[in-house]
């Protein structure tokens, strides 16, 4: 049973274990979004998690039994570096089942550890299911990781943590996959100080909070889809679900180009490196999706940073179109000399930056004489995209396509 007291001891035995990461205020998002907002930076946490924090206490519990007979977890990433780290820590065997479309960076982490690594075909749930039949025939302690009072113990302790960093606090918001942090920081949070509003945060292509707390009862999502593998979680705990039923204020959805924008606002704004469900709840904030902010002591749960840097390009990419900072553009030409020199120095003069140039000849049934130019752009924001635009058709070209 989870109470406040053991959320206590939990914040004792991780003391030597896990930072107390810091609340940072940002003055910039602050401005953006309409409230004063804070990052609880747990993407800086040892193993680059929150998740350390209910793996470690969870194992740190064990009986010396159960820690004889070594532990199983099942995990994206985040968990099975905290479990293993853990595991290591107290000298037992760690086996780890992982989606085998886990990012490498995540699995060579777990391996760093000591870990024995397994990958799972398919997503988060097959991993789960597979690590189950493992305990059942090796006769591992299963470690789950989120469905569970130690685990959600260990996670309650970034509330603790928060309360005691801003004394003000209005609202946090906070990442939600299967659910195990938002029921810690909400129960720990709630416990001490009712007023506070907690706000969770899902991928919009892993709904499964939302939907079985719509329906108030827990549902399985036939498929996920997302690029916050974190909380990309098909069907959300029993302990899980009955605390966001009590404690929770509201779950929101973000979309993956909205999650992208939010890891690049992190890149540039803060200096700092997010994973995409680590910046989901950020990402709400940015476009809207908390109420009754305006003017509040906001803190975002930045909950991980173990982005794979081949993801993060293209991340990049999306965060930049999803914010106006870039922009493909399809102009209609007659193929004569000087049409580009002329188009180039409209957008020049406008202050785009042209960064790649396809020029197409017409298709069958286009003027035999015509041309396409496909041209992408670096711009300021979508005001500047418009201005480049209507200064082209001022100009006389023909924009056939707009990409954005």
């Amino acid at each position: 049973m989870l109470t406040l007291d053991k959320v206590y001891h939990a914040s004792y035995v991780l003391k030597d274990v896990a930072r107390e990461t810091d609340i940072i205020h940002s003055p910039t998002l602050s401005e953006a979004s309409g409230c004063e907002l804070y990052l609880k930076t747990e993407n800086l946490q040892l193993t680059g998690s929150f998740k350390l924090r209910g793996a470690y206490y969870k194992i740190s519990q064990l009986t010396d039994e159960e820690k004889s007979h070594g532990v199983v977890a099942c995990s994206a990433g985040n968990h099975a570096q905290g479990v293993a780290l853990a595991s290591q820590k107290f000298g037992i065997k760690a086996v780890i089942c992982m989606p085998d479309g886990a990012p490498i960076s995540k699995v060579e982490a777990t391996k760093s550890y000591g870990a024995e690594v397994v990958l799972v075909p398919g997503v988060y749930d097959d991993a789960h299911n597979y690590s189950e039949k493992l305990r059942e025939e090796k006769g591992y302690t299963f470690i789950h990781p989120f469905d569970d009072d130690d685990v959600i113990a260990g996670q309650a302790t970034i509330g603790l943590e928060i309360i005691n960093q801003l004394k003000d606090v209005d609202a946090i918001v906070v990442p939600v996959g299967g659910g195990g942090l938002i029921s810690g920081v909400a129960f720990a949070v709630k416990s001490l100080n009712p007023k506070i509003k907690v706000y969770g945060v899902q991928s919009a292509g892993a709904p499964s909070m939302i939907q079985s707390l719509e329906h108030h009862k827990i549902e399985t999502l036939s498929s996920v889809s997302t690029i916050a593998d974190g909380i990309a979680v098909k069907e959300p705990g029993e302990h899980t679900f009955k605390f966001c039923e009590k404690y929770v204020d509201g779950i929101v959805s973000v979309t993956d180009d909205q999650v992208s924008a939010a890891i690049l606002a992190l890149i540039e704004k803060q200096k700092m490196i997010a994973e995409g469900a680590g910046a989901v709840s950020l990402a709400a904030v940015m476009f809207g999706k908390i109420p009754d902010i305006k003017g509040k002591n906001v803190v975002c749960l930045i909950s991980g940073g173990n982005i794979d840097v081949t993801i993060l390009s293209r991340v990049i990419n999306r965060g930049l179109l999803m914010s106006g900072r870039t922009t493909t553009m399809t102009i209609e030409l007659v193929d004569k000399p000087g049409q580009l020199v002329a188009v180039s120095a409209i957008i020049a003069g406008c202050g785009g930056n042209v960064t790649a140039v396809l020029h197409e000849r017409s298709n069958e049934g286009s003027d035999v004489n015509g041309c396409y130019l496909r041209i992408t752009i670096e711009t300021r924001d979508f005001e500047h995209i418009k201005q480049i635009e209507d200064k082209l058709t001022a100009s006389g070209f023909k924009l056939v396509k707009n990409k954005t």
